[in-house]
């Protein structure tokens, strides 16, 4: 049995998605699972041992492109017994309607009456966890998920992390703790760098060394971090974020004794790395999506206006993170370190 998936546009959400392929596979252990997902996304379904391969989709975010679809679609005919959409919008679940794909799964989203023959009405009330979505199109409808549910795990290639480790001169001779000051998402999940320098400095005063992860987009809040720690505390700590590609930033995350998120991408990825971690959430809330690795401590302040999932504080003071101070991330990691 061949599976086409088509994979979600986002970091945490691809990691997660794992669940689904380990459900297929546990289902049908002798069927190949490949997925059509942006380039960026390589990186991880390398390191997910359940996926064959991995296929391009060179349209962006947001892109219609009915025609581009549909050659697609028409260079993948007769090779897939049935494709999952795991993106609800309409758009996503052209490819397999123009590769003539037998069977089409996925939740009903944007009306696709048609593009999907094997369509689903999504109770979120039955699957509160976005896991539990993917996984549940696995199996005929209404199917009972079996508990306990896998969680993401990435495989690292040893000698893929040594080539990392020295391409930025790296090394694990003190205990490593891996900091993710980013979010794509918003200021509403990013934690004050100020919060951040001061758990940096506590674990350093320990004998620990700090690196900081993220897009390029994060480097200005990393260089912030940085040059808020004491002058002679700078040396142990080195701000990667925009410098690596998703696979060192991966393979770098797995050497860490340690990791301090907010609710983001590399969060995801620490988690099925299985890195302890302390997830800081603000505007949202790990009822949906929480951090699935063995050893976590979820950090945050349970105001009257949060969660709101907004991207932006409709109050404009961001208390939901700003008053959530460096200590209960400190005495977080103590715990689990």
């Amino acid at each position: 049995m061949n599976i086409l998936i088509i994979g979600p546009s986002w970091v945490g959400d691809m990691v997660m998605a794992q669940c689904l392929f380990t459900a297929l596979r546990q289902q049908y252990p002798s069927c190949t699972i490949d997925v059509l997902a942006p380039q960026w996304s390589f990186a991880l379904l390398e390191r997910m041992p359940q996926v064959r391969k991995a296929l391009s989709f060179p349209l962006g975010h947001g892109q219609f492109a009915l025609r581009q679809r549909r050659q697609i679609g028409k260079s993948l005919k007769g090779e897939y017994d049935q494709a999952i959409v795991l993106p609800n919008s309409l758009k996503s679940a052209l490819v397999p309607f123009f590769a003539g794909i037998k069977k089409r799964t996925g939740w009903l989203g944007e009306l696709r009456y048609g593009l999907l023959n094997d369509w689903r009405k999504l109770d979120k009330q039955r699957y509160p966890l976005m896991i539990e979505r993917f996984m549940a199109l696995a199996y005929p409808p209404d199917t009972a998920l079996t508990k306990p549910y896998p969680k993401p795990r990435l495989q690292i290639n040893e000698a893929h992390r040594k080539a990392a480790l020295n391409d930025f001169s790296l090394n694990s001779h003190r205990p490593i703790l891996a900091l993710c000051p980013g979010a794509e998402f918003g200021e509403a999940k990013r934690w004050p760098a100020a919060h951040y320098a001061k758990v940096a400095e506590a674990k350093i005063r320990e004998g620990w060394q700090v690196w900081i992860f993220g897009s390029a987009s994060d480097r200005p809040g990393g260089d912030t971090i940085c040059e808020q720690l004491p002058e002679n505390l700078r040396e142990f700590a080195v701000n990667l974020a925009g410098s690596t590609t998703l696979a060192q930033a991966i393979d770098l995350l797995s050497c860490a004794s340690a990791v301090v998120s907010n609710d983001s991408g590399l969060m995801h990825v620490a988690a099925a790395l299985n890195r302890p971690l302390i997830a800081v959430y603000g505007s949202t809330s790990p009822q949906f999506t929480p951090p699935l690795a063995e050893q976590v401590q979820i950090v945050r302040l349970d105001l009257a206006c949060s969660p709101c999932f907004k991207r932006t504080c409709r109050f404009a003071h961001y208390d939901c993170l700003h008053k959530l101070m460096p200590e209960p991330v400190i005495a977080g990691l103590n715990k689990i370190t």
